[in-house]
């Protein structure tokens, strides 16, 4: 088996609602992650309970892409 090259050592932490904040490696700052649009709608979140965000699924496909 090959060594290991790289593990990522993420935190989450969840605030109110869909809100959650990723600490990252190599970022200063948290990521913010929520819910926007169809997916809000989706799961019945009013735009009262938390501002819109960029969901993980946005960040899972952006990461696809490269």
């Amino acid at each position: 088996m090959a060594e290991v090259t790289y593990v990522s050592h993420v935190k989450i932490e969840r605030k109110v609602g869909p809100l959650r904040l990723a600490y990252l490696p190599a970022e200063s700052e948290p990521v913010r992650f929520g819910v926007h649009g169809a997916v809000a709608k989706h799961y019945g979140i009013s735009p009262d309970v938390s501002e819109p965000h960029a969901t993980t699924l946005d960040y899972v496909v952006a990461a696809t892409g490269g």
